[in-house]
């Protein structure tokens, strides 16, 4: 039976970033707009955290039962690793979706925003179908692609608009920013487990790329930022401290391009959530006080 702290470790604390970035960027937006309020960010910040850790709980439910997470280089797996049983992380999975989808549900009739239900029922079918399902997209190199669109793109516009009702350009270069780092946790994982994702037919978009155009990418992801990071800058002078959280990614990227592999790996996860987190609360910052 798994143990509280291997449960905590399932749930994959380190991609916490990629749910708390989009939201406190969005609020910045929003507060730019003279439209922030306190328990809409709550709201979008709780569907936010369930959603991510119950993609999370899914993904180690539909890996483990398939078998691709039994020689496995990172974090533990609680099913993988046989410390849980499989229908145990899957009531975890579904309990933190149903979190997510209620959560949303209140804010959607809280806000009168009703559109966004839509949305909503986009992102709980992206978190099962990831790994879930006969033909799981996360094995045919879309995850990258999701995570943009639904931790980047949807997470940020959708605070925003659920604030302030309304969406501008400084939102959707922050939906960019976001969505390329939080895209660079996914590749770097996937960079990571190529070997092992290969053997198992698990075709990533790392797997598909290969090692040094998956390293490229990552690079490339960063470069974006930093430009939109620019670009709001010039707009809003303050928005280039967030320069500052880009210095984060210096050792990050010297280890994706130096060839790293295996576990030397793992601490860019870290280092580009943690980074995208500072990100996020920088721009907020200086686009609150703009």
């Amino acid at each position: 039976m798994a143990t509280v702290a291997e449960w905590i470790e399932g749930a994959r604390p380190r991609t916490l970033p990629n749910a708390l970035a989009p939201v406190i960027a969005g609020s910045g937006v929003a507060a730019q707009l003279d439209a922030f309020s306190w328990w809409r960010m709550l709201l979008a910040l709780l569907v936010a955290l369930s959603l991510i850790i119950g993609v999370n709980f899914a993904n180690d439910y539909s890996d483990g039962v398939r078998g691709t997470d039994a020689d496995r280089v990172g974090p533990l797996r609680l099913v993988g690793s046989g410390a849980a049983q499989p229908i145990q992380v899957l009531t975890a999975a579904v309990s933190c979706l149903g979190v997510a989808a209620v959560s949303g549900l209140v804010l959607v009739v809280a806000t009168g925003h009703w559109r966004l239900l839509l949305l909503g029922g986009m992102c709980l079918a992206a978190a099962w179908f990831y790994t879930g399902g006969r033909k799981p997209y996360g094995y045919s190199g879309f995850g990258e692609v999701a995570v943009f669109v639904f931790f980047g793109l949807a997470a940020v516009l959708g605070t925003v608009y659920v604030q302030a009702g309304a969406v501008t350009w400084e939102a959707v270069a922050c939906a960019v920013a976001i969505g390329g780092l939080s895209s660079g946790v996914l590749v770097a994982n996937n960079l990571r487990d190529i070997p092992t994702d290969a053997e198992s037919g698990k075709r990533t978009l790392a797997v598909l790329l290969g090692d040094r155009r998956t390293r490229l990418l990552y690079v490339a992801l960063v470069v974006v930022t930093a430009l939109l990071t620019v670009a709001l800058g010039l707009a809003h002078p303050l928005a280039f401290i967030a320069l500052a959280a880009l210095l984060l990614l210096v050792k990050p990227v010297h280890t994706m391009v130096s060839g790293r592999t295996g576990l030397e790996l793992v601490p860019v996860l870290r280092d580009t959530g943690l980074a995208m987190l500072a990100w996020s609360l920088l721009t907020a910052a200086a686009l609150t006080l703009a």
